[in-house]
């Protein structure tokens, strides 16, 4: 029989129902970021009313999932290397691809970009002998820190089991306790005592500060000014169809006068676009007024542009911002400098946390030797192939690194290296010279 969880707090220091109340402290932004990433933060809610006739002319340009895509692209774990080797672990390795990381990584670093943090989880396995690990959304999760050392002392998964009930997992150092909700409130049902040290549960956080550990979404800087920029897009919509066509004006003529292509007389007094007025009367002047010039709503969209290209970090070019002379490769690489540099703190940072999600999983299968591990990375720059080989083969001919970092550097995957290493040692390659 389960037990209440009111004011339960097991083996750690806060209690179950505190961390409860931290799930929804810590998501009260969730749907308002989301919003801006899916391009769907409207005007109205702005506090932008619109007439109800104009509000097809509607434009929001989705800047903030540029921001977040342009940066996350350049994010590639491509293996994990122990200390003292120069090649990366076969094991780890094969622990990523049996839970398919390749694809939640990609996931858990987005998720991490646009709502400011995210978590991964490492269990037991579910089928064979390989760690469980698992990518989650800030959403239904509390964390509580070591204050001194930032380390994870415990954390809570808040969802909604098989059975539609309201659940709860419980984590600590050395054991995982399982809630659920019932008349009487939660009420613990299961204890499992893994024994790890350390709690199985990472945090990745974006922008973190040191008294700020929730992190930021990557979105913060670019959102005021695509809203700016959206009521910009549609007050020119509704110019286009105000002004910029030219208004046409008709002097000492009457309503009898107009006449359709058949000579028949027109019910109303009517302009259309293309169409051309016979009047009958010989008296009567026709002219047009000068349509509108809507080179000033351009400029203010090249503006806020120009201003999201500095805050972000994103090159003119992500944004639109061409000019007539195309660009030259140098050029190109100094635009993007302040990007790379962007992805490579990204990579330092959410780099540690899934270097702590390995060590998690190596103590979960009883692995030694954790303490001094690395995540590789792809190079986020995008120096071209032949750049690139040529730098590579440079470093291997002066004896600076080995065949297999070079072919790293140069962007080849574990699995592409383990199979040129295969091929290396392959007796008939070898006698031919390749």
């Amino acid at each position: 029989m389960g037990s209440n969880a009111r004011g339960y707090k097991g083996v750690g220091a806060v209690s179950y129902e505190t961390l409860i109340r931290d799930v929804y402290k810590f998501n009260k932004d969730r749907d308002k970021l989301k919003a801006y990433h899916q391009g769907c933060k409207r005007l109205a809610a702005l506090g932008v009313t619109l007439p109800p006739e104009v509000r097809v002319l509607e434009i929001v340009v989705n800047w903030p999932r540029l921001v977040i895509e342009s940066l996350e692209e350049r994010l590639d774990v491509e293996g994990f290397r122990l200390a003292g080797s120069d090649t990366t672990d076969q094991r780890l390795w094969g622990w990523w691809q049996a839970r398919d990381m390749d694809n939640e990584s990609s996931l858990l670093h987005t998720e991490t970009l646009i709502q400011g943090r995210a978590f991964s989880i490492v269990g037991n396995p579910v089928t064979g002998n390989d760690p469980a690990i698992t990518v989650h959304s800030a959403k239904g999760m509390a964390m509580h820190l070591d204050p001194l050392t930032g380390e994870p002392l415990e954390a809570l998964r808040h969802y909604t089991d098989v059975d539609d009930v309201d659940a709860g997992a419980h984590y600590t150092p050395n054991t995982t306790e399982y809630f659920k909700r019932g008349t009487g409130g939660w009420l613990r049902h299961k204890t499992v005592n893994h024994r790890l040290g350390m709690v199985p549960v990472t945090p990745f956080v974006n922008r973190g500060l040191i008294d700020a550990r929730e992190g930021e979404s990557e979105m913060t800087d670019a959102m005021v000014l695509t809203d700016a920029c959206s009521r910009t897009l549609t007050n020119l919509q509704i110019s286009q169809e105000l002004v910029s066509i030219p208004g046409k004006w008709v002097m000492g003529a009457s309503g009898t006068d107009f006449v359709d292509r058949d000579g028949n007389i027109v019910p109303r007094w009517q302009a259309y676009i293309g169409h051309v007025l016979a009047i009958s009367n010989p008296n009567a002047k026709a002219g047009q007024f000068a349509g509108a010039d809507l080179r000033n709503f351009v400029e203010v969209v090249n503006l806020y542009a120009r201003l999201v290209s500095s805050l972000s970090g994103l090159p003119a070019a992500f944004l639109g911002l061409t000019t007539d002379n195309p660009p030259s490769a140098e050029a190109i690489t100094a635009s993007e400098a302040r990007l790379i540099k962007r992805a490579e703190r990204k990579q330092r940072a959410f780099g540690a946390s899934w270097e702590r999600t390995m060590r998690v999983a190596m103590r979960l299968a009883g692995v030694s030797g954790g303490e001094r591990l690395e995540t590789v990375w792809r190079d986020p720059a995008t120096p071209t192939l032949a750049s690139k080989a040529d730098a590579a083969t440079k470093l291997v001919q002066a004896g600076i690194l080995p065949v297999d970092m070079a072919l790293e550097m140069m962007g080849f995957s574990a699995e592409q290296r383990r199979r040129a290493a295969e091929l290396r040692m392959d007796p008939t390659l070898s006698a031919v010279g390749l």
